[in-house]
């Protein structure tokens, strides 16, 4: 698996969809898995990319398994509180987690109830994907050299957005603020849909936004987009400089990932079930594409590389919090 990670750089819904393709292959009979629904927990509201993309890979999945998928928000503490009910579930498969890059942030930037090491087991990261430097149109910057001078003209003004404390659009935007030398407030939201709507009404000024909730925003001239986390310009929109471009921050990268875990202690032959199912959803024409025209790429893995994967990014964030001073509270 391609390395996703370089520094510096609701109410449930239940998706139930029709006849099952070719390749599908219903309840496995070595393990009777699955006979009732699955259901994922998403930490964060809906419209987020965990959110949209555990509803489009949960449709497929639910027609290669014969079992509907449940998608159910439990927000919260910056995806603390869903995180920690799937952590404490029952280890049998029915409850899983769909979540971002917050679930290696949070153990740098909270107090968490839970070991991200020890109380997950990893089945498929979903997608990777970036973050777009998003500011209110009314702001009147142009670009992200100008919202650095206007934030150092004013130090300790102008305020940041997040979707949580610990969130990655939280994460993203400490090293935005740490790599330009600038004086922002931290606000956070309950997830990405809230602190969208408070950045275009002008009520916060600046927000690391995930680029797949924010693409039609953009488009529709509500946001303005002042570059992108990636190291390079996006197909979404190649005319949107990069974040180390735009700003004169040469090496910054802050990369969007999505994963789906289970439970620690679930069953081996229930984790490579969950993973063949989801890894050929990823895998399907039409899912790429959809992927694609909102900015991620499609990135199925085995359970083992993303268990490796995020004890890597675990201490990739640790090492970065420590140089820019933060702290779990």
């Amino acid at each position: 698996m391609r390395s996703l990670r370089q520094p510096l750089v609701a109410a449930a819904a239940c998706l139930v969809f029709g006849a099952p393709p070719a390749f599908a292959q219903k309840g496995d009979p070595a393990t009777g898995f699955p006979h009732r629904p699955i259901r994922v927990l998403v930490p964060f509201s809906p419209g987020g990319q965990p959110d949209i993309f555990a509803r489009l890979i949960g449709q497929k999945v639910s027609d290669v398994l014969g079992q509907p998928m449940i998608v159910d928000n439990r927000t919260g503490a910056g995806g603390m509180v869903g995180s920690r009910t799937v952590a404490e579930a029952n280890p049998d498969g029915y409850t899983l987690l769909s979540t971002s890059a917050s679930h290696t942030v949070l153990p740098s930037v909270r107090k968490i109830p839970y070991d991200v090491r020890k109380d997950f087991s990893g089945i498929s990261m979903a997608y990777n994907a970036a973050y777009l430097l998003v500011v209110p149109p009314t702001l009147g910057v142009q670009n992200a050299k100008e919202l650095i001078a206007l934030a150092r003209a004013r130090p300790g003004q102008l305020n940041l957005a997040s979707a949580g404390r610990g969130s990655g659009t939280h994460f993203a935007g400490e090293m935005f603020k740490h790599a330009a030398g600038i004086d922002v407030v931290h606000v956070p939201y309950k997830g990405i849909p809230e602190a969208s709507t408070d950045l275009m009404a002008g009520r916060v000024q600046l927000f690391m936004a995930p680029l797949a909730s924010s693409t039609q925003l953009i488009r529709d001239g509500r946001m303005r987009a002042l570059g992108i986390t990636s190291p390079q310009r996006n197909a979404v929109f190649p005319d949107i400089p990069t974040v180390a471009e735009a700003a004169g921050l040469p090496g910054f990268r802050w990369d969007s990932w999505g994963a789906i875990f289970a439970p620690a202690k679930t069953p081996r032959a229930v984790i490579n079930r969950l993973n063949q199912a989801i890894t050929d959803a990823l895998r399907l024409p039409e899912v790429e594409k959809t992927m694609r025209s909102l900015g991620a790429e499609p990135s199925p893995t085995t359970p083992a590389e993303l268990d490796n994967f995020i004890l890597r990014d675990l201490a990739t964030v640790e090492k970065i919090a420590k140089l820019a001073g933060i702290e779990p509270e």
